[in-house]
């Protein structure tokens, strides 16, 4: 492939068109096009398609736009890696995958430590599904993977589950939806408005069994995949939710919520995966021992 025309194809994608591309590549127009063409001619496919007096992107220019994005976006860590020393001293990137999943709470605590090893190190965060990190972890674009459970034994990527810790689960609700409580917990929560995680976390199956043990049957008004959101639902009285004890004490002062209960049979486990068997980068080191030495040693 010729990165040069895949450059241009680049500029032109993010620019919107072939005039801005050609005035920040100073080029005309003209060699532009000509110079996208030959890698659609390259590609065998067309990477865009006229829309009125506009250039939109086809569906597989959007496909070459995502691996260019990668592409350009690595030359340029590369650069900066070689070029770039604070005090003599070489910036460590450290790239962690964040499982959607998992309390964003607890993720900062988790990677707290990785910014206080000895070397300077630059932190390169991501989101998203479980399966799609490990993809990334599995092509060495990410050093590490935090998420709330082990390395699903069907996919088959190379990689090895650390243990972080474990916390059980409290519920809270906002003061006016307590006062509307009725009977000891658990039995209050029948009948209640409740927000429950989305179908992707771990707790969420134990939950369900949880309430069908007990006989409970709350209102289920609402799921989340992302915990901050839940909690906003909750802190304006929308429903009952539940979050690791953990982090009972931030949850309670920063959302303004009563604990109502909590329950030792709701485990939420967190785990780090690496393409290590044996630990040697010095930011997993950092974070596997803070989370099993003190974040989860006291739960």
């Amino acid at each position: 492939m010729n990165f040069k025309h895949l450059y241009y194809f680049w500029v032109t994608a993010k620019a919107g068109g072939i005039m801005r591309a050609g005035e920040q590549l100073h080029t005309t127009p003209q060699t532009l096009s000509g110079q996208i063409k030959l890698l659609e001619e390259w590609l065998g496919r067309k990477l865009f398609r006229k829309s009125g007096r506009q250039l939109e992107l086809t569906e597989d220019g959007r496909l070459a736009l995502d691996y260019a994005e990668q592409i350009f976006t690595l030359g340029a860590e590369l650069e900066a890696a070689v070029r770039q020393a604070r005090g003599g001293r070489r910036v460590l990137d450290f790239r962690v995958g964040v499982a959607d999943s998992v309390a964003k709470s607890v993720v900062y605590r988790l990677l707290e430590p990785a910014l206080l090893v000895k070397e300077p190190v630059k932190l390169i965060c991501s989101e998203g599904k479980f399966p799609d990190l490990l993809a990334q972890l599995a092509l060495h674009r990410l050093d590490l993977v935090i998420a709330d459970e082990p390395l699903p034994r069907r996919i088959s990527v190379k990689a090895f589950s650390h243990p972080l810790g474990s916390s059980s689960m409290s519920f809270f609700c906002a003061p006016t939806l307590k006062s509307r409580l009725q009977g000891l917990f658990p039995k209050c929560l029948n009948d209640m408005p409740m927000l429950i995680q989305g179908g992707s976390a771990s707790v969420r199956q134990q939950l369900e069994g949880w309430l069908t043990r007990h006989q409970i049957h709350p209102q289920v008004i609402g799921e989340f995949d992302d915990a901050a959101l839940l909690k906003a639902f909750g802190r304006e009285g929308r429903g009952v939710f539940m979050a690791p004890t953990v982090l009972e004490a931030e949850t309670v002062a920063q959302f303004g919520v009563d604990v109502i209960g909590r329950s030792d049979e709701l485990v939420e486990e967190f785990f780090a995966v690496s393409v290590e068997r044996r630990i040697t980068h010095p930011c997993v080191l950092a974070i596997t021992d803070a989370a099993r030495d003190r974040l989860f040693s006291a739960v």
